[in-house]
């Protein structure tokens, strides 16, 4: 008998089709289902499960270190029912943490700090709101309006942990740094929550105290509790670099960079840190790569700037740190807050190329911001000029 080849492909082509058909049919149906589900249920699909917007869900995300999805949750819960001090008191100890983990981030303790402030003025008389704001207080640089508060929380509450952490931040944050230390050792010794805070407290205090090797063993107890959070990386690194330990600061930079690839505040560092090694294409590098992601970033066109600077190359130092002191001026950042540095070396670099107009471009803008903010004078040429402008 013979096959008719022909015949059988066309048959097993129309079975074919059709099931290509059926396919997608189905996969149409399991598509419009999906996207319609928050529909036909009358429930998104960010509020099942480990996703819903529940104070326990907020805790787990901080205790993976997602700090993002812990705002989140945690801003959803107050501005709904805010009257829950514990999903306060979790949203504004995230803002604060949050705001060191990079150098975009400072706003948010200006946020939690008017969170706070609109907290304690609903539920004035409220412990946990009072704490809450003590906290963000402590962490603006307002230590001693912070220690007033929490010295009231404490009369009522003495075993109330994280009030007894304000307290030693607060003493340190007015120089008291022996009483912080022994007030953080204290609670140490007995606390049973907020582990973490009570930890880094007590490194801080230490670092300020120039114990830098302990401070490393402190914060490397806080980084086993909850290793996601670039904020006691940057920390450990500051104080490996004290004891001259750039292998130690290295490792944690790039401990950030793990888990958060785009962290710019651990580049500049790296570059930094590069530079100091002498190291200075991978200075460059880092450098770089922080000016292309953060072009309106002061402080890195001032690190590339001056990195050039050092490698004798005054043309680019002179375009970054023009980059820098332009930044600086439409950003209206306070005159006694700017790095006059990138003035000093724009110039030096201007005089070095012959760059007289440059040169006194630069030097005059210098010269009236210290008449404006009376600052100490720390760049003067003689009343003739620099010597690259006269004849």
């Amino acid at each position: 008998m013979r096959i008719d080849r022909n015949r059988q492909s066309s048959r097993v082509a129309a079975r074919r089709l059709g099931y290509l058909v059926w396919v997608v049919v189905l996969g149409v149906s399991a598509g419009v289902l999906i996207v319609a589900r928050p529909w036909f249920f009358g429930i998104g699909l960010l509020n099942n499960g480990d996703n819903a917007p529940t104070l326990r869900n907020a805790e787990r995300a901080f205790a993976s270190g997602d700090l993002e999805r812990t705002v989140e949750i945690t801003r959803q819960l107050w501005q709904t029912s805010n009257d829950d001090t514990a999903v306060l008191i979790l949203l504004v100890r995230t803002l604060v943490y949050r705001s060191y983990t990079d150098y975009d981030r400072e706003i948010d303790r200006e946020t939690a700090l008017r969170i706070t402030t609109a907290a304690i003025e609903r539920y004035p008389a409220d412990l946990d709101v009072q704490t809450a704001h003590a906290f963000t207080l402590q962490a603006t640089g307002r230590s001693t309006e912070a220690a007033r508060l929490i010295r009231e929380v404490l009369r009522a509450q003495p075993d109330n942990t994280l009030a007894r952490v304000i307290l030693g931040l607060s003493l340190g944050g007015v120089g008291g740094y022996q009483n912080a230390l022994r007030e953080n050792q204290t609670t140490a010794a007995t606390a049973e929550t907020y582990l973490l805070d009570v930890r880094r407290a007590v490194a801080i205090s230490l670092g300020d105290l120039g114990r830098y090797t302990e401070a490393i063993n402190t914060v490397d107890a806080a980084i086993a509790i909850n290793d996601k959070l670039p904020m006691l990386h940057f920390e450990r690194a500051l104080y490996a670099l004290q004891i001259g330990d750039a292998d130690g600061a290295t490792s944690s930079y790039f401990r950030i960079l793990a888990f958060d690839p785009d962290n710019i505040k651990a580049r500049l560092r790296l570059c930094t840190l590069s530079s100091l090694l002498r190291e200075s294409n991978t200075a460059l590098r880092y450098c770089n790569e922080v000016t292309q992601a953060a072009p309106g970033w002061v402080d890195g066109w001032y690190q590339l700037g001056r990195e050039y600077y050092l490698r004798g190359d005054f043309t680019q130092a002179q375009n970054a740190l023009n980059r820098c002191t332009t930044l600086s001026v439409a950003q209206n950042i306070p005159i006694a807050e700017r790095n006059l540095d990138c003035w000093y070396l724009q110039g030096q670099s201007a005089e070095v190329r012959g760059d007289c107009e440059g040169l006194l471009k630069v030097y005059n803008e210098f010269m009236a911001m210290v008449n404006e903010a009376d600052l100490p004078q720390t760049w003067t040429y003689p009343p003739e000029g620099p010597i690259i402008c006269q004849g």
